[in-house]
């Protein structure tokens, strides 16, 4: 009996055993680069990725490890400077791989107390001795070529499988195309490529090619980040990826065996911001002499990384936008982290039981009033802020994140002055804000000073209609008001996604 179970111990052992080492088996491929390879720490932070971070879904993960051990900021230089390179090879095994793509951080200074990141150009043997004014180190610094082909020797003298790519193009556009770095350090990476034997891929070239194919106006904030012309937003760095995996396929490098047939790419869900309030807000079915400031907003946003709903209704006023289900609409809709800007005032102050039937009963109480409809039904009509304050109270139990405005100011000027609402619905709404928590911004006000200092004649023109609908100019002009008033709010997550052209 004791032999069965010493029997039973060392077979389970050597099964475990013959487990693991079948688990290490499994190759990993490496990726080492800068920025647009990996930015941050690879969670999009600020929208920006990497094509590290989504080759990982075009291969079979089943059968290999996927390890993007890229670094914004680092050149090819001081991507082994700071020890990283090291840290990968250190984990290199025979019949792993290594995507390498570094140039555009080579380019800087060789030495200076900023970055001191520069590499001496070429694939000579050349050096330069420096004391590093920013480490306070002494090195010898060599050239781009030099320290790529260090990267490709090393991989190979432990049994791994080097990759070189050519940095990817910048967002900049000439003549309709996208300069080449076909004569600096795409060449140059290519140079080595031949020279070691190893394969190449022209990412530079072919991701231009894409985004000649695409155009300027489409590339520019879908697959680039609007604020500069070297980071890619998700949709980038997939087509960056994409890349990448076709000139694969069309190699012959062992990697195209781990290449999934049919991949199913996700990308990051896009946080959404919900609009909800009257005409002045509204598309209004795209009436050109009364655009809601909602239809302009959204130049003002990220788009890559937010969607703007804009389910504002002309006509409506709190209480109808209640009464006719639209807010139970919105609010189904609702998920944690989504934003909602809420803006009513202009229709509240309607008749409460005639006519329209949208007025709401004045102030921030919680007094009632019942009103029969047409049609004989009841209606329990509430006060402007008690609506308000279930529009704010709803979106946060749903968690999302309300910021209430004030109503946007008409083309009224008594005494030469803006005509404000600060003593009624711009002031019912702060209470009802204050009162909940919510973020609140003085539209009605801060307009108003820019009509004033626009004056009057300036600001006819952006009132065709009548003296409350602007027309685009006036809508833009409001919907840029919002975004500035958004990213003051130093608390609110919302000015993340807000983007002013300077």
């Amino acid at each position: 009996m004791k032999s069965i179970k010493i029997f039973s111990i060392l077979f389970l052992t050597l099964l475990f055993f013959n487990f693991t080492s079948k688990q290490d088996t499994k190759p990993t491929l490496y990726m080492v680069g800068d920025s647009t390879v990996k930015n941050g720490k690879g969670d999009g932070t600020g929208g920006l990725w990497g094509w590290g971070d989504y080759i990982g879904q075009f291969l079979d993960t089943t059968k290999i490890h996927v390890e993007n051990h890229a670094l914004g900021g680092t050149s090819s230089r001081t991507f082994q400077d700071k020890g990283l390179w090291t840290a990968v090879l250190n984990k290199l095994k025979k019949g792993d791989y290594v995507l390498i793509q570094f140039g555009h951080n080579d380019d800087g200074p060789v030495n200076d107390t900023i970055r001191a990141r520069g590499t001496i150009k070429g694939i000579g043997n050349q050096t330069q001795e420096i004391d590093n004014l920013l480490t306070k180190k002494h090195e010898i610094v060599h050239s781009y070529g030099w320290y790529i082909q260090k990267v490709v020797q090393e991989a190979k003298a432990k049994g791994a499988i080097p990759i070189i790519c050519s940095p990817i193009p910048r967002n900049d556009w000439k003549d309709g195309k996208v300069p080449r770095s076909d004569k600096s350090y795409g060449l140059w990476a290519k140079q080595i490529a031949e020279k070691e034997k190893v394969t190449f891929i022209n990412l530079n070239e072919k991701m231009a090619l894409e985004m000649e194919k695409l155009g300027e106006e489409k590339i520019t904030g879908t697959y680039f980040y609007k604020k500069d012309h070297t980071h890619t937003s998700a949709k980038g760095a997939v087509l960056s990826a994409s890349v990448i995996i076709n000139e694969l396929k069309a190699s012959k490098n062992p990697l195209k065996n781990y290449i999934l047939a049919d991949p199913k790419i996700v990308l990051p869900a896009k946080k959404k911001v919900f609009l909800i309030g009257d005409s002045t807000m509204a598309s209004n079915d795209g009436n050109p002499d009364a655009v809601g400031w909602g239809v302009p907003f959204p130049q003002y946003c990220d788009t890559t990384r937010i969607e703007v709903i804009n389910k504002a209704r002309g006509g409506r006023s709190t209480r109808t936008f209640v009464y006719e289900g639209l807010w139970d609409e919105v609010k189904n809709q609702l998920q944690p982290g989504n934003f909602i800007l809420i803006q009513f005032g202009h229709n509240d102050a309607g008749a409460v039981d005639k006519e329209k039937l949208r007025g709401s009963l004045k102030g921030n109480g919680d007094e009632t009033q019942e009103v029969i409809r047409p049609d004989g039904s009841k209606e329990i009509v509430h006060t402007f802020g008690w609506y308000m304050v279930k529009f704010i109270r709803e979106a946060k139990e749903k968690g999302a994140i309300p910021i209430v405005l004030s109503q946007t100011p008409r083309n009224e000027w008594p005494n030469e002055k803006v005509e404000r609402r600060t003593d009624t619905y711009g002031n019912w709404s702060k209470i009802a804000a204050d009162k909940e928590g919510a973020y609140y911004i003085d539209l009605n006000e801060i307009v108003a000073l820019k009509y004033e200092a626009l004056g009057k004649e300036k600001v006819k023109a952006f009132f065709p209609k009548d003296h409350t609908h602007t027309g685009l100019e006036g809508a833009t002009l409001n919907a840029l008001t919002v975004a500035e008033s958004i990213k003051k709010i130093k608390e609110c997550g919302l000015k993340d996604y807000i983007e002013i052209a300077k």
